[in-house]
């Protein structure tokens, strides 16, 4: 399968993960099926608009977990720098924790890092010539996620980057292992979590983790 060039020129495709061998990975995948196309790659959420102020991209695959910031909160940013530029979310967390809001944030659709290469080719194919890529499970949420009541749950007053420190409490880590996976000092985290307890009405990571449960997010 060929991917066809994006307004009849070589697409220029922009990778954002701080992960040198996943980057590295990726431009292997994707130049199997786009043999003319180039690829630039940013380590973290600003270097990420740092190169899409500066140059012309036709596409933007973004991580969401990355060094300096939330992925889903440079997406917003993105989305105000280069608003017709589409992205697309490749990441590790499964749908069920980001991308219901990936989408309302304005991704062009979102796929598992896991994936075979197989399917990350045929979402970047299918964004880059101006469609979206969502999942059939995916599509599910969404039409659930717009035909509820409009009052929203405790865990969607949190942030994004207040969202994912939730989950992670929710899945058992503690303050010290989310600091080091996030890349952030404790205090940070710390602060983070006493957002989540303040906005949610919740006093424990118990509280969070039974919650997690009953809502179906922690898994």
């Amino acid at each position: 399968m060929t991917l066809p060039p994006a307004a009849g020129r070589p697409a220029r495709v922009l990778l954002a993960d701080d992960h040198a061998v996943l980057r590295e990975g990726l431009v292997q995948i994707l130049a199997k099926s786009m043999p003319h196309a180039s690829f630039g790659e940013a380590r973290s959420g600003e270097e990420a608009l740092e190169l899409v102020r500066r140059e012309r991209w036709d596409l933007v695959l973004l991580d969401i977990t990355l060094p300096d910031r939330n992925g889903i909160e440079v997406l917003k940013d993105l989305r105000h720098v280069a608003p017709e530029m589409p992205v697309l979310m490749l990441t590790m967390h499964p749908e069920d924790e980001f991308a219901v809001r990936a989408l309302k944030a304005g991704a062009a659709g979102y796929v598992m890092k896991n994936s075979d290469s197989d399917e990350i080719a045929r979402a970047v194919e299918r964004v880059l010539t101006g469609g979206r890529y969502i999942t059939d499970s995916l599509a599910q949420k969404l039409a659930a996620e717009f035909g509820r009541d409009t009052e929203r749950m405790p865990h969607e007053r949190l942030s994004d980057r207040e969202f994912e420190v939730f989950g992670l409490l929710a899945r058992g880590h503690t303050v010290k292992d989310i600091a080091a996976r996030l890349k952030i000092s404790v205090q940070t985290v710390s602060t983070y979590r006493a957002r989540v307890f303040e906005k949610t009405g919740m006093k424990s990571n118990a509280e969070i983790v039974q919650y997690a449960i009953r809502q179906k997010l922690s898994e």
